[in-house]
């Protein structure tokens, strides 16, 4: 490269630093819109090693449920820090509590639930987000319960979408219970993470597709359905409505 680009380039990160902008652009999930068999998308990418994903639930001074997208953010004011992306992760009852296994700052919520049941939760196999240092991984619970890894952060939830590289078995193609979806998927090694929600009703069978087929990831799990939403700034996105249950967000300092 010529040493005349050079320097320009430098100059030009030189005034990205002094302006704040690189800590945004470091922190923050890759977010475009695609379509995918004949429906839209949205899939916010996360590379795990260099970002700080975590999960949030209540409020750690009242023990109130956080709920939304702003009380995260505002929380983590005290801290310093930015919420830079988020999504619903998991689903919960009507006190906000989760229903399946969660941990938060290695501390256990509530434990693993490895019976089937009734509702998208019991559809097993159903499958646990785990965050580690460095990586995040989407396993099948029995899996999960066999191998016991040490997460920081785990949310279960259900029914797993890609199992292994395969969908799931129960899902059916012309299935007509169609909701606005939402799911994470991993790489095998755990360096990335894909969020996505649909942008329009869909099925089980065409929402698992996306993660096997357009992204190409072994392992994908539903988070849930209806109340599905996304919280991405960098493309303008800050989707209301009811209070959350759990929610994962990249955190990055201000």
């Amino acid at each position: 490269m010529p040493y005349d680009v050079i320097s320009k380039t430098s100059a030009i990160l030189r005034w990205v630093f002094v302006l704040g902008l690189a800590p945004f652009a470091a922190h923050a999930a890759e977010c475009t819109s695609v379509q995918f068999d004949g429906a839209g998308y949205t899939i916010c990418k996360v590379n795990s090693a260099d970002n700080t994903l975590k999960l949030f639930l209540n409020d750690p001074e009242t023990g109130a449920p956080l709920a939304s997208f702003d009380n995260v953010d505002q929380h983590l004011e005290s801290a310093d820090q930015k919420l830079r992306f988020a999504m619903n992760a998991g689903m919960y009852h009507q006190d906000r509590s989760p229903v399946g296994h969660y941990v938060e700052n290695s501390t256990v919520n509530t434990p693993l639930i490895t019976r089937d049941g009734p509702g998208n939760f019991g559809l097993l196999p159903n499958g646990v987000f785990c965050i580690r240092e460095g990586r995040s991984d989407v396993i099948e619970t029995l899996v999960f319960e066999e191998t016991t890894p040490d997460c920081k952060f785990a949310t279960q939830s259900g029914p797993m979408l890609v199992i292994d590289g395969a969908l799931h078995p129960k899902f059916l193609k012309d299935s007509d219970s169609l909701f606005i979806r939402n799911g994470v998927g991993t790489s095998a090694d755990g360096a990335k993470t894909w969020f996505a929600i649909s942008d329009e009703p869909v099925n089980f069978h065409a929402f698992a597709r996306l993660f096997r087929d357009h992204l190409g990831v072994p392992q994908a799990l539903y988070f849930d359905g209806n109340i599905s939403r996304l919280y991405a700034p960098e493309i303008g996105r800050h989707d209301g409505g009811f209070p959350m249950g759990p929610i994962v967000g990249v955190v990055a300092e201000k």
